[in-house]
């Protein structure tokens, strides 16, 4: 029987190391890879424990052949975590992937205990990972929604955004605006599917990220300053080198209570759109709630959005 140690994450010196094991996997399974600095900005954000959120598995030469890494959310209902988890292809079909549940399990318990608060597991699997799904499904895990990930290329003709009066058109500035832009997050997303508020030193975190780019991330104002719609789009041109593509992603699109069924959502996701082709992206993605409350998906199939793949987002009770 092969001999398995797991150990903690050592810093910065593993991070080569990981995004090396999830590449190898995500080819595998027809997923999307990561790069050392993507796999960086995420282990560093301030709300990971980066002792405790994370884990590493090692055969008996030393080398890597599981990876697990949870991320909490924010108290609301409940306290989430989301899971990912690696295995090699070499060392799948025994129970290490099951062994990296119950790691992530038992880290959840400990939140429990420690925060006095209820908590959950979740776990997004692509639909045609039918490996991952019976591995998921015989560790208790229920399927509890479906998210799309959605393509429109911008060779198309994108329409001129049409603005209700009173409202402008402004880029973020910066973490002078970080408090106003969370309360606009948070009152956007407050009724969907895990809400869990944003907090302003996630978000000023996310601001320093090396491919942050103001000119994407996009306010509408009424006309007495409040934030009432928002659109933020990302280029990550390390994912566009990795896979020879030239694609930019509408990041986060949200309109506030009160402000809804004034057309704000789709002028502003028009302005992000043509953002995205004057930064010489050819093609533009999304992911959205399948069951989203409030009608995206009829606006982004309305504007030319596709469907390309589907998720289905798994939750169990800790």
């Amino acid at each position: 029987m092969t001999t398995i140690t797991t150990r903690p994450y050592k810093e910065e010196a593993d991070l080569e190391t990981i995004a090396y094991l999830i590449n190898i996997c995500d080819t595998i399974d027809k997923d999307e890879g990561v790069s050392v600095t993507e796999l960086k900005t995420d282990i560093n954000t301030p709300s990971v424990d980066r002792v405790r959120d994370l884990k590493l598995w090692e055969d008996a030469d030393g080398k890597l052949i599981g990876f697990g890494f949870l991320w909490l959310t924010e108290p609301s209902e409940t306290i989430d975590g989301f899971m990912s988890f690696y295995v090699h292809p070499s060392a799948r079909g025994g129970d290490l992937e099951t062994k990296i549940i119950q790691w992530s399990q038992e880290r959840m318990h400990e939140v429990s205990q420690e925060r006095s608060f209820p908590v959950r597991l979740l776990l997004g699997v692509r639909d045609y990972q039918n490996e991952h799904v019976a591995i998921v499904e015989s560790n208790g895990f229920t399927r509890d929604r479906y998210f799309f990930t959605m393509e429109r290329s911008l060779a198309e003709p994108i329409p001129q955004p049409q603005f209700p009066g009173g409202f402008t058109l402004r880029q973020m500035n910066g973490e002078q605006d970080a408090p106003a832009w969370v309360e606009l997050h948070n009152q956007s997303f407050i009724d969907h599917w895990n809400y869990h508020p944003l907090t302003v030193e996630n978000l000023k975190y996310w601001l320093n990220e090396p491919t942050y780019r103001p000119e994407l991330d996009l306010i509408a104002t009424a006309a007495d300053g409040t934030f009432a719609a928002f659109c933020h789009c990302y280029v990550d041109p390390d994912y566009n080198a990795r896979t020879g593509l030239n694609e930019g992603w509408v990041r986060i699109l949200g309109t506030q209570r009160g402000f809804r069924r004034m057309g704000l959502g789709r002028a502003i996701l028009l302005c992000g759109l043509h953002c995205l082709k004057a930064a010489d992206m050819e093609t533009a993605r999304l992911g959205v709630d399948a069951d989203n409350p409030n009608g995206a998906l009829r606006l982004y199939e309305s504007i030319g959005f596709r469907k390309k793949n589907t998720r289905i987002m798994y939750v169990k009770s800790i």
